[in-house]
C-alpha cells in the first residue's frame, strides 16, 4: 500500500454531528496499541499483536503518514481511518484505487461511529481526489464489516479465498462533488 498521492496533508479537522476524524498525535500511542492489541478488533485480520511488541515497536506519534485519520470521541481516540493506494493489491479490480480501511475499539461498537465517520472521510476524499475510486475488501464472515460496506455504497466486484477465509472485494462509485451554487428554482 501506497500514500494516495497528491493531498495536502494534513488537513484541517473534520468535524462530524459527534465526531472528530483528525492526524495521529503522541496522545493517540495507547490508544493505538489497545486497538492492535485487540483479539476482538483482530478477529477477521489475522489476529491481534503481542502488546509487549507492540510496545517496543510503536513510535511516539503512530500511524502519521496522509490517509491516516484518528477518530476522536470527546478527546479520546475510539478508532482509525485508512485511505491507502492499493498499489500492490492481489486482486486485479483494485489494484492502484484507493482502499478504505477502519479498526474501531470494541467499546465504540453499535453506535454508528464507523460509518459516520468513513463517510466523512470519504466525503473528504472525494473534495481531496475528484471522481477517484475506493474499494474495500472484508471477509463475508465479517456481518458487521459487511453492513457497513453496503451502508456506504460499495457493491460487490468479487469474492476470492485469501488467508484461510472468503474474503469480499467492493466498490464505490466515483463521486462528484455537487456544486453549492443555487439553481433557479432550488430549495435546500
Amino acid at each position: 500500500m501506497e500514500d494516495l498521492g497528491p493531498v495536502i496533508w494534513p488537513p484541517e479537522p473534520i468535524r462530524t454531528e459527534r465526531l472528530v476524524l483528525r492526524e495521529p498525535e503522541g496522545r493517540d500511542r495507547a490508544a493505538f496499541i489497545e486497538l492492535l492489541a485487540s483479539p476482538e478488533v483482530h478477529t477477521y485480520l489475522g489476529g491481534p499483536r503481542p502488546r509487549d511488541e507492540l510496545e517496543r515497536e510503536t513510535p511516539e506519534v503512530p500511524e502519521r503518514w496522509p490517509g491516516s485519520f484518528v477518530v476522536e470521541l470527546d478527546g479520546a481516540m475510539i478508532g482509525q481511518i485508512l485511505l491507502r493506494r492499493a498499489t500492490g493489491h492481489r486482486r486485479p479490480a483494485a489494484a492502484g484505487k484507493v482502499d478504505l480501511g477502519y479498526l474501531f475499539l470494541p467499546r465504540a461498537w453499535g453506535s454508528g461511529y464507523a460509518a459516520e465517520a468513513c463517510a466523512a472521510a470519504l466525503d473528504w476524499l472525494a473534495d481531496a481526489l475528484p471522481g477517484e475510486p475506493v474499494v474495500l475488501a472484508t471477509q463475508t464472515a465479517n456481518a458487521g464489516s459487511m453492513r457497513l460496506a453496503a451502508k456506504l455504497g460499495f457493491t460487490e466486484v468479487e469474492r476470492f479465498e485469501a488467508w484461510g477465509a472468503e474474503q469480499w472485494l467492493g466498490m464505490r462509485p466515483t463521486v462528484t462533488p455537487v456544486s453549492t451554487a443555487q439553481s433557479p428554482g432550488h430549495t435546500p
